[in-house]
């Protein structure tokens, strides 16, 4: 019974030591570089002019467009009450 209880104190001493040793994840040099949501994809051939994955009746690089736009899906496509009733 001894040694069951000194092999469990081990394990738990080698779980709880092993999490010390996680690097932090940060960003390498700190600064985000990612662009504004509003401003597009950029992909394809018609960049920043709308490609498959913009959504219709939203403008390209327009904030209040972007903004509308998110209002409007969160109340009539992910609002599961609304939704259903």
């Amino acid at each position: 019974m001894k040694r069951v209880l000194t092999s469990a104190a081990l394990l738990a001493a080698a779980l709880l030591l092993g999490a010390c040793s996680e690097k932090p994840q940060t960003n390498a040099h700190g600064v985000r570089v990612d662009a504004a949501p509003w401003t597009g994809t950029g992909t394809g051939a018609q960049a920043n002019t709308g490609t498959a994955f913009t959504a219709p009746g939203w403008t390209v690089g327009d904030r209040a467009s972007w903004q509308e736009h998110l209002k409007q899906r969160a109340l009539n496509g992910q609002n599961e009450y609304t939704r259903i009733n």
